[in-house]
């Protein structure tokens, strides 16, 4: 096949909700009579899972002629190992995008939405039939990107990961984490049930429902609306991250003082685990992809030296 490049298109995909139901249950049927059995609409999940193939076959077969493509599942991300020149199709929810972002170096991402009657698509602003055009520019860097800002954790003992929305510090379960916050010369002994630290790609997700909440108890607490909207400021490409601690127990041996800022190049953050096991960092909702978190472990978090680059 004679193709316009030799360099390779990345396409990542995701299983379906039916595929899933499938691994659970073991066959269709199976399947359908949990749904149905539950009361919910079965037909729903097939047409899910049929658009979808047919979004994926087509960005193939019409991709195939342009260049090599490589499909990877996205339970496979983590150990992939994108070329320098490769370009990058996300076909998915926004939620893959971001997951993908994290494990990418300047490769463009090209977002594609599969069926936008069903998802809203942020970042997803292509449809399957745009790509012809689209992919050949991008080749031709003649497209504009948006520059996304990534977090980094970095431990002392050299491990590191990056998020394109938030981290989440502290425990694999549902009990309090201790660890120490340094913030510049500030320290504290904490016990909470976890920190996040946002990008500003992720303040209208974690961020946003955290602000709003502090804003409702504070303005039921005090009989005044408060309004906090830091996250409104807070855009994709900013400089910055933002920290807030969940839940933080004061008592006679931790504080409740350092529990919301700003991380940039004159806010140093570290924590420093407190935890004998079961403390974790992981990134973007990926439980499974995490670095452990326990005691005698340092992690310093900060604005990650590579950037996320979204083809629009």
């Amino acid at each position: 096949m004679n193709r316009l490049t030799e360099n390779k298109i990345v396409l990542i995909t995701r299983k379906t909700r039916l595929e899933n139901l499938i691994v659970r249950y073991n066959t269709m049927q199976q399947a359908k009579f949990y749904i149905e059995h539950a009361g919910g609409d079965f037909s729903d999940y097939i047409n899910e899972d049929r658009q979808y193939k047919e979004v994926v076959a087509y960005i193939i077969l019409s991709m195939e002629t342009i260049a090599y493509v490589q499909v990877v599942d996205r339970e496979f991300l983590p150990n992939y190992i994108f070329g320098k020149a490769d370009i990058v199709i996300v076909v998915g929810q926004d939620g893959l995008v971001a997951n993908t972002l994290k494990y990418l170096d300047n490769q463009p991402l090209i977002g594609v939405n599969p069926d936008p009657k069903r998802w809203d698509g942020v970042l997803l602003p292509f449809h399957a039939r745009d790509l012809d055009k689209v992919v050949i520019e991008v080749f031709k860097k003649q497209r504009r990107f948006k520059e996304v800002t990534l977090a980094k954790v970095q431990l002392n003992d050299g491990q590191t990961l990056f998020a394109v929305n938030d981290f989440f510090i502290g425990q694999k379960t549902h009990v309090s984490a201790r660890y120490i916050i340094h913030l510049n010369d500030n320290k504290e002994q904490q016990s909470s049930s976890g920190i996040i630290i946002s990008t500003g790609l992720g303040a209208t997700g974690w961020l946003k429902s955290i602000l709003a909440g502090a804003s409702g108890i504070a303005g039921n607490c005090s009989g005044e609306q408060t309004d906090l909207k830091q996250a409104d400021i807070f855009k994709w490409d900013s400089d910055f991250l933002y920290y807030t601690v969940r839940e933080p127990y004061p008592s006679k041996w931790t504080s409740a003082s350092l529990v919301f800022g700003k991380i940039d190049s004159n806010h140093k953050f570290k924590v420093f685990s407190q935890m004998p096991e079961n403390g974790v960092i992981f990134s973007d909702g990926i439980e499974n992809d995490f670095l452990q978190f326990n005691s005698g472990t340092e992690a310093e978090v900060g604005i990650a030296e590579k950037k996320g680059l979204l083809v629009i």
